[in-house]
């Protein structure tokens, strides 16, 4: 190669270090990004129902304190095949890509070329009216970051990714909770399905007992049609508990990423529903803003609009760019990279928009509005987080005592209901009170069936507004002061 080319790489090289040089101008118009300051309570207005315990020690694998191996299973498994976490995923990717276009913005765009042009001339002009060009070469060009515009689409970039981050460990957050509480609903349907059916069963007996007593003459025709209305109604009230409960075991199938019935044989078979853990891990309302995941995406969204706001900003400062190129041009192809043959060329262009109609200051009053929706939207998810939280400790210490309540009234009515055929059977008492023990045990064992279940479904409510089902990373262990990077 001619001793040229050695000069036109190091004039290359100069060029790329100026560029680079330009990347740590300190100049970024608009808004610096600062955390809202929030005034939150010290403790919960709800009183705890049992010991409180560091939220770190609970939250992240909170299912587990349930005590229900297959409950376990099944999260393991929704975690692993859930559509709604590859939709979250696959959108992380999306973000990541995106940052990484921004980045893109701070380095030359450099392209190379080759080509051929055959033209031909007029005959008065010279001898040689037909020719063939040959040239090759290399063109660089970069718009500066001169105010920032670059910069701020970068700092807007990476807070996107990292709210789509913390959206990916939200869909965990609600994929557990749903998991646990569909889980929960279907034991509760199989314990009421149960109830159901060994009551109508004992209500069959209570209808053979009347009929043998009919034909004895003991009791009457209408005693016999009572009872048989008894047993009808709660036959009845079956088919209700057993679309429920298919309901619930095809939705675990599908949050799980399995078609509606796959679950059927491992779940056919009825268990107790899972014990409850003594301990809460509520901590206090400051926690909130760490654990929560949706409250980490709507702060990320607003430093993103932030950043947004100078980027609209920067559009309406001067923009500088520089070129440059170098190649070789001839008339043959054999020529090209001759000293006689070599093209450099180095530019430089100042522009600024002088009059656009507004277009450019109404962009900034638009992205302005926008972040404006943001902060508002993040202190309304703040407010509604720590609303969920005190309702949710609030309906699990009422469902406890509830749960407490159904137990004695189910006992009580079971030892009605026995002592009352008993008294039936002997001539004592009346076929009416009878047939009302009987209703009523039904309705207090399934209501205490159903307040069970109750006391399971608000903890698991109470632990989804805690943002329990995510571990957060050690770095991320901030205060919420602390946590913006």
């Amino acid at each position: 190669m001619t001793p040229h080319f050695p000069r036109t790489c190091l004039s290359a090289v100069l060029l790329g270090a100026l560029l680079s040089g330009c990347t740590a101008w300190p100049l970024a118009v608009g808004p610096d990004y600062r955390l809202p300051g929030l005034s939150l309570p010290a403790s919960w207005l709800a009183p705890p129902v049992a010991p409180l315990v560091a939220p770190a020690e609970s939250l992240a694998r909170w299912w587990q304190q349930l005590n229900d191996p297959l409950l376990d299973r099944l999260v393991g498994e929704a975690l692993a095949g859930s559509l709604d976490l590859r939709l979250a995923q696959a959108r992380l990717r999306q973000a990541r890509a995106s940052r990484a276009q921004a980045v893109s913005g701070f380095f030359p765009a450099l392209t190379a070329s080759t080509g051929a042009s055959r033209s031909k001339a007029a005959q008065v002009i010279g001898a040689q009216p037909e020719r063939t060009i040959y040239d090759a070469g290399f063109d660089a060009s970069w718009e500066i970051d001169v105010f920032g515009g670059t910069r701020r689409a970068v700092e807007a970039a990476t807070a996107d990714q990292a709210a789509s981050a913390a959206s990916l460990e939200n869909a965990r957050v609600s994929l557990v909770a749903e998991v646990a509480q569909n889980y929960v609903e279907l034991r509760s349907y199989q314990r009421r399905l149960g109830i159901a059916r060994d009551n109508l069963s004992s209500q069959s007996e209570t209808l053979q007992i009347t009929e043998w007593r009919n034909q004895a003459g003991l009791a009457s025709s209408s005693d016999v049609e009572q009872a048989r209305t008894n047993r009808a109604q709660t036959r009845a009230g079956i088919p209700d508990l057993e679309v429920g409960l298919a309901a619930a075991e095809n939705r675990l199938a599908v949050l799980l990423g399995r078609q509606p019935g796959a679950l059927h044989g491992e779940l056919a078979n009825p268990q107790p529903l899972p014990t409850v853990k003594a301990s809460i891990g509520a901590g206090i309302p400051a926690d909130v803003l760490r654990q929560r995941p949706d409250l980490i995406v709507a702060e990320r969204t607003l430093a993103a609009e932030t950043a947004r706001v100078g980027q609209k900003l920067a559009a309406r400062y001067p923009s500088l760019a520089l070129g440059g190129s170098f190649g070789w041009q001839a008339y043959s192809f054999a020529a090209l990279g001759g000293s006689d043959t070599l093209l450099r060329a180095v530019s430089g262009t100042l522009a600024a928009t002088l009059f656009d109609g507004g277009k450019l200051r109404s962009a900034v009053d638009i992205q302005s509005a926008v972040q404006e929706q943001a902060l508002i939207s993040y202190e309304a998810s703040v407010l509604t987080a720590l609303e969920e939280v005190e309702n949710a400790l609030t309906a699990y210490a009422a469902s406890r005592e509830r749960v407490d309540a159904r137990r004695a009234a189910a006992e009580a009515a079971r030892n009605a209901a026995t002592l009352t055929r008993d008294l039936y059977q002997s001539g004592l008492a009346d076929f009416q009170k009878v047939l009302e023990t009987e209703r009523t045990r039904l309705t207090a064992e399934d209501n205490l069936a159903t307040a069970e279940a109750t006391v399971l479904t608000s903890l698991i409510k109470l632990y989804k507004a805690l943002g329990g089902g995510w571990e957060q990373p050690a770095t991320a262990q901030q205060s919420p002061e602390d946590k913006i990077s």
